[in-house]
């Protein structure tokens, strides 16, 4: 009986993550001191099991297909779920954690880190705290860079629907289609596009696309 009792009680996890041996791995770590609400692998999913499944906390990957970690997050912040949600990600420029420090994140955490980053990041996330991995915490928290800040942090600071328009770039749509499903004007997305590159300092469409990919935007 107390058995059980102990079982209800313990947090339950949702992962996100599209890689299965990530998300294996995971699964053996946090075993011991949480239960597993469910794996999902792109961000439309996991916004779907968050309300399905009301965990008690999410472990989420920042690129997945679909629909971006940060971009999955803004979602659920916008329907009121604030359900707290942790990254566990390759991405180490700051830019990116504080663009999901922004959209609300509970923690941030690099995947190279020890696996005890991870377990104190979702403590704190369930104790209404946020948790940064500390190789990562001197970047995050001082004041956001001017000017200089390097292709892979001004990236992470471009919005929803920037991010969007280079997926669509990428899949090789015009100006003209682009506008259609925006509901702009070809004239704005053109605009648009070379703000876009001008910000990253892309001098083509090329080269933003491979931008985009290097720093997970746009899967390869």
């Amino acid at each position: 009986m107390s058995a059980q009792g102990s079982a209800v009680t313990r947090p339950r996890v949702l992962l996100a993550d599209d890689h299965r041996i990530v998300a294996q791995g995971l699964k053996s770590i946090l075993s011991t001191e949480f239960d597993l609400a469910g794996v999902v692998e792109d961000g439309r999913a996991m916004v779907e099991a968050a309300k399905t499944l009301r965990p008690d906390v999410i472990v989420a990957d920042v690129s997945m297909p679909l629909l971006n970690g940060i971009d999955a997050l803004e979602m659920l912040r916008q329907q009121g779920i604030g359900i707290p949600v942790v990254f566990l990600t390759m991405h180490g420029h700051a830019g990116y954690a504080r663009r999901a420090l922004s959209a609300g994140a509970a923690g941030y955490v690099l995947k190279h880190a020890a696996p005890e980053e991870l377990v104190q990041a979702i403590r704190a996330a369930l104790d209404g705290g946020t948790f940064v991995s500390p190789a990562l915490a001197r970047a995050v928290f001082e004041s956001t860079p001017q000017g200089g800040a390097e292709a892979g942090e001004r990236i992470a600071l471009l919005t929803a629907r920037q991010r969007e328009m280079v997926r669509m770039l990428a899949d090789g749509l015009t100006a003209k289609e682009i506008a259609r499903k925006l509901g702009v004007s070809s004239r704005t997305v053109e605009s648009q596009k070379y703000q876009i590159m001008e910000s990253l300092g892309a001098q083509s469409s090329a080269e933003l696309i491979r931008l985009a990919i290097r720093h997970g935007i746009v899967e390869p």
